[in-house]
């Protein structure tokens, strides 16, 4: 048996994560330059596909620095508790900062991270999410480079996991929910 058995479908294809990670790449290349280079905060663990092709495509001098965020534990939904298991190396202030997230659904996670950097008086904060989930919203927060608007099911692969599973999934694909429930997970999915 394969992870793969464990896929409902595909939902975007590696080629076409490629074609739109080069083209946030472009708009990022149109905003910034070496005189006002920014740091791109990866936020761990599930970003960091993404953050690994977006920096390929970027023209401009930038600097790299991880967070790792936990607010889902090992189910489907996020559990509305934010908690920081590992903060930046860097000092963020007077500085530009991109925020490169996996997905942005409900919004808490995203309004933590802007509070917690915007009390550091960074020179500016843009986000750049690989998927939005605008379904599940329950927060407003502001998204400056978007790749795609999913809908309200389970995805996985390209760093997205479930259970710390499936991330080296080339695709973003939608899981079978019999995978979750029968490991006791009964909540509605990210």
């Amino acid at each position: 048996m394969s992870l793969y058995d464990d896929i409902e479908k595909v939902l975007i294809p590696e080629d076409v994560l490629q074609r739109r990670i080069a083209e946030i790449g472009a708009e990022m290349n149109g905003l910034y330059s070496d005189a006002d280079y920014p740091m791109l905060v990866c936020i761990l663990k599930g970003a960091f596909m993404f953050l690994a092709d977006l920096t390929r495509q970027l023209a401009f001098r930038h600097e790299i620095d991880f967070m790792e965020i936990s607010s889902y534990g090992g189910g489907t939904s996020s559990s509305g508790v934010v908690r920081i298991l590992l903060d930046l190396a860097s000092t963020i202030e007077g500085r530009h900062v991109v925020i490169v997230e996996d997905i942005v659904d409900s919004g808490h996670t995203l309004t933590y991270i802007l509070r917690h950097f915007a009390a550091r008086r960074p020179a500016s904060i843009r986000v750049a999410t690989l998927l939005n989930k605008p379904s599940r919203r329950e927060v407003d927060v502001p998204l400056d480079f978007v790749g795609f608007e999913v809908p309200n099911e389970f995805v996985m692969g390209y760093g997205l996991d479930y259970a710390e599973q499936y991330r080296n999934v080339p695709f973003i694909g939608v899981l079978k929910a019999a995978v979750y429930q029968t490991a006791g997970d009964t909540s509605v999915p990210h």
